[in-house]
């Protein structure tokens, strides 16, 4: 199947790059699967080798270690919501308008593409949700972020606080509304699949419906 649709990151996260070839996305497709089955922890270099049929030596010389093959399917989803968002608003003028298509971008973005045939981003929003902060929440963030780790999220960040700044040029905190946007959408759907007295998300209703009316909401609130 040919693809249609590449994620261009940052070279540091990876020794070559997964997507060029069929080992690589390989590698790409069952980690994903893996990660969102058994969790982080429980995954690893050698399982992941035992499924693909190949050896933990060639995984090694896509990604150093599994902490940044996380890091770059983090990253590969931050830039397929920015991807989204950008091709969803590119003919909208009117802000608030524009808002709302980024409010639904954020929340849609884990439905499946057939255009990357090998990322389930239902399962990758899974991991993002459940793992990402591992992906940040490190102490090796700052040497991390001085590498341009983060880019990817930075600008997500900055392409949703342009939108609010358009609604709202007074507004004064438009990129902490950006990332509480995306924070709140991924953390409303875990709450509501474990921790239900946490949110007012439902879990037996349609969750992705019921996120997005609810943070366009706050968004309505906070800068009307």
């Amino acid at each position: 199947m040919s693809i249609a649709i590449k994620i261009s990151l940052n070279e540091g996260l990876y020794l070559k790059e997964p997507q060029d070839s069929k080992l690589g996305r390989k590698i790409m497709q069952y980690s994903i699967e893996m990660i969102d089955e058994f969790g982080f922890e429980a995954f690893t270099f050698k399982k992941l080798a035992q499924k693909i049929n190949s050896t933990e030596a060639s995984i090694y010389r896509y990604f150093e270690n599994k902490h940044l093959l996380l890091l770059f399917l983090v990253n590969w989803y931050w830039e397929w919501v920015n991807y989204l968002i950008g091709i969803n608003t590119m003919n909208i003028a009117n802000p608030k308008e524009k808002l709302k298509i980024v409010v639904h971008s954020i929340v849609s973005a884990s439905k499946e593409d057939p255009g990357v045939a090998y990322v389930n981003e239902n399962k990758l929003h899974n991991i993002v949700i459940s793992e990402g902060n591992k992906a940040y929440h490190t102490k090796d963030v700052d040497q991390e972020n001085s590498k341009g780790f983060f880019k990817s999220y930075k600008a997500l960040a900055t392409a949703v606080s342009k939108v609010i700044s358009e609604v709202n040029p007074n507004f004064e905190y438009p990129y902490t509304l950006a990332t509480n946007l995306f924070e709140m959408s991924n953390n409303h759907i875990y709450f509501a699949q474990h921790l239900p007295r946490l949110t007012d998300v439902a879990a037996h209703k349609n969750k992705a419906d019921e996120l997005e009316t609810m943070l366009n909401y706050f968004v309505d609130k906070l800068l009307s």
